[in-house]
């Protein structure tokens, strides 16, 4: 689909999502950063139980920027996890931290699926600080 805009309104809308930056607190970083989109399936009924697991397992990761646990809204055994780190050895030690560890010993029976949705070169966003 082709949406024809006319210069008035396209300069109406640039203005506006530039004033945006100009309120949020965003951030671009020079470096790349590591992200992923992954999904969880939790065995049936344990979504409560699965994300409050994770959400415990993720205090104090060095080099983690987000680490963001959400429900899907049409799955009701479905979480969406989206990660964003400051390079991917960050995350890829991540796994080795005691507090991850104990998380994934304590999930891993409530998990029934996962995938790993994407790999991402995060480049800034709202709440993203470099490192």
């Amino acid at each position: 689909m082709i949406i024809a805009l006319h210069r008035r309104q396209f300069m109406l809308g640039a203005a506006a999502v530039a004033s945006l930056g100009a309120c949020a607190s965003t951030e671009i970083r020079s470096k790349t950063m590591y992200g992923l989109i992954g999904k969880f399936t939790s065995t049936d009924g344990d979504r409560d139980r699965l994300s409050a697991i994770l959400l415990k397992g993720l205090r104090d990761m060095p080099g983690c920027l987000s680490y963001i646990v959400a429900n899907d809204p049409a799955d009701a055994n479905a979480l969406w996890i989206t990660e964003v780190w400051d390079n991917a050895d960050s995350h890829k030690n991540s796994l080795t931290l005691p507090s991850v560890q104990a998380a994934i010993q304590e999930g891993r029976p409530l998990i029934a699926g996962m995938e790993q949705i994407a790999q991402t070169a995060p480049i800034g966003g709202h709440g993203l600080t470099t490192a």
